[in-house]
């Protein structure tokens, strides 16, 4: 089984970028579907993008608009490009993977140790 391993958080200012990385252990050429998520502190974890073997995307909520999924395949590695960071998007970021779309929602499973993002205001 693949094992993920996130990377790339940071403290950043409102306003601001980081772009994380997703890095697998082995190939992620079969991989079906590799999500985002987060968990900021007190809230649940919430799924907040996720691409597929195809390169189909999809965001959640303020994601939209503001957040790239990416995967490149020769790598090994998933990235989220985040734009216009804004205080509420401090959280610890997670990734994980999935057979289909719909499966990419489910909360529970398997966690990594993620990377915490810090907007500063």
């Amino acid at each position: 089984q693949v094992q993920l391993v996130e990377s790339g958080g940071g403290l950043v200012q409102a306003g601001g970028s980081l772009r994380l990385s997703c890095a697998a252990s082995g190939s992620i050429s079969s991989i079906n579907v590799v999500g985002w998520y987060r968990q900021a502190p007190g809230k649940q974890r919430e799924l907040v993008a996720a691409i597929t073997s195809g390169g189909t995307t999809a965001y959640v909520g303020s994601a939209k608009g503001r957040f790239t999924i990416s995967r490149d395949n020769a790598k090994n590695t998933m990235y989220l490009q985040m734009n216009m960071l804004q205080p509420e998007d401090t959280a610890v970021y997670y990734c994980a993977a999935d057979k289909t779309l719909i499966r990419i929602y489910n909360l529970t499973r398997s966690w990594g140790q993620g990377t915490q993002v810090t907007v500063s205001s």
